[in-house]
């Protein structure tokens, strides 16, 4: 077994060398300010004009008579749907709540927290108008066939919380059937943050990403989704050790070759990584590894600390399930992780979706792009690695954070650019123009909200809400 590693004091932050009771309360704390603020406001999002009401009068050019002008001139060309309607700036937030967040298969009501959350985030960091639909089929057919619907409405789709592998399907019929963009944010965005997070976490331990070994512990969407980036980057699959609820994969797992063609994207894993055919679980996996990238169970308790201590020198733990991590980040330091990071807020270096969905939209929607391909997905990682290398990188801090806002218009701007450069956009622009369209709506949907907040319209929470925070 390896020697035990003692982070210093840069690679533990004080929050996680308090006492374990101390890290708990500040662990339970969002959850618990969560059930006391989202009953105060009942929802995160609403409805407001965006034109000018200057007297009933204009309800006649809102409304009718007025309206019927744009709309034959939409029926003539479509097109001008963008220039007449909100579309070009409107995405459907949509699910059916068969996987959500940690929590599993908890339905539709359930799941529209999430959704209006995520829609929240479109808003304030993207500028991006967005609305929640939370679909009440388990029939994946039905759920294209609502989405594809809905499509003469939105701009884009971003797909949430959709249990695998249907989840892999539904997004390829909808890419295939669609005119818009369409985004498993589990999927795609989860990679993306995860990437950029690796490239840095890798500059910080002086190590390559051709050069190490990767154990994925939890195969759903996101790590699936991760892997393909990975390959996407130019990683050796064979360096790759994915691991499920049954053990490491490779080419001996029956359960998975019994259903090849169900699960294809699961048996792809099982023939082309692992080329060393590690046979096990999660212990064995995170041997000798460089890196660990875990969207598995919420824990803790999923990943042993002793395991970790097995990795390689200066190992990389990402323990990023939802709402609790694999292992948590304080007992991945102790066991001798040298850079960790969950899908927190709360803790140094959050990989979370939030960094990327906002601005790749807000890049999409500008150029009027037709899809989201690899490339796009790549422009963005790369953008959000740089712009935090070029601020300053340590263990405890590899990626921006969501409120380092000059972040979100770069990686617009990047997005936006890598489509036209693949024939994508239906609409032109330099790169400076994108950057400047990009920082004027998301700075424009931020004043806004400190506009209401200001005004009384959004209401301050009662002092006992909202504003306690643990010691």
């Amino acid at each position: 077994m390896a020697e035990k590693r003692v982070p210093s004091d840069d690679t533990a932050p004080a929050s996680e060398r308090s006492d374990d009771t101390e890290r708990l309360a500040r662990a339970a704390h969002p959850a618990d300010e969560a059930l006391r603020l989202h009953p105060f406001y009942q929802g995160k999002m609403q409805t407001l004009p965006k034109c000018a009401v200057r007297g009933l009068d204009d309800f006649s050019i809102w409304y009718s008579p007025g309206v019927a002008a744009p709309c034959r001139e939409i029926q003539a060309d479509p097109e001008r749907v963008y220039a007449h309607t909100n579309r070009g700036n409107l995405v459907a937030v949509v699910s059916d709540g068969s996987r959500v967040l940690g929590l599993g298969d908890i339905g539709p009501e359930a799941g529209l927290p999430v959704m209006e959350g995520k829609a929240l985030l479109f808003k304030y960091l993207g500028g991006v108008d967005a609305v929640a639909l939370c679909l009440r089929s388990d029939d994946e057919r039905e759920f294209v066939r609502a989405v594809q619907m809905l499509e003469p409405s939105f701009g884009a789709i971003n797909l949430e919380d959709i249990a695998q592998p249907k989840c892999f399907r539904i997004l390829e019929a909808l890419r295939a059937t669609l005119s818009i963009p369409v985004w498993h944010d589990d999927q795609q965005g989860t990679a993306v943050v995860t990437v950029a997070a690796l490239l840095n976490a890798l500059e910080v331990v002086g190590k390559r990403l051709d050069a190490v070994r990767i154990a994925m512990i939890g195969m759903g969407a996101a790590n699936t989704a991760t892997w393909r980036l990975l390959r996407a980057f130019g990683v050796d699959p064979g360096r790759v050790i994915a691991c499920d609820s049954r053990g490491t994969l490779h080419p001996g797992r029956e359960d998975i070759a019994a259903q090849r063609d169900a699960r294809a994207e699961r048996w792809a894993l099982c023939t082309t990584s692992n080329a060393a055919h590690v046979t096990g679980g999660i212990a064995q996996a995170l041997r000798d590894a460089d890196v660990c990238i875990a969207f598995s169970r919420s824990g803790p308790g999923t990943i042993d600390p002793r395991w970790i201590a097995t990795m390689a020198r200066d190992p990389i733990v990402f323990a990023c399930a939802n709402p609790v991590p694999e292992i948590w980040p304080w007992a991945a330091h102790e066991a001798g992780a040298r850079v960790v990071a969950t899908g927190r807020g709360d803790f140094p270096n959050q990989v979370n979706n939030s960094l990327c969905f906002p601005a790749i939209f807000r890049g999409v929607l500008d150029v009027r792009a037709r899809t989201i391909s690899d490339g796009m997905a790549i422009a963005a990682a790369r953008e959000i690695a740089a712009f935090a290398r070029a601020r300053g990188i340590h263990a405890g801090d590899i990626v921006p954070r969501m409120d380092e806002h000059a972040l979100y218009p770069r990686v617009a701007a990047a997005v936006g650019m890598a489509a036209q450069a693949e024939g994508l956009a239906r609409v032109r622009a330099t790169h400076d123009e994108l950057v400047a369209r990009a920082t004027a709506r998301m700075a424009a949907a931020r004043q806004a909200t400190d506009t209401l907040m200001a005004s009384g319209l959004i209401a301050a929470p009662p002092d006992d809400i909202g504003n306690h925070r643990p010691g």
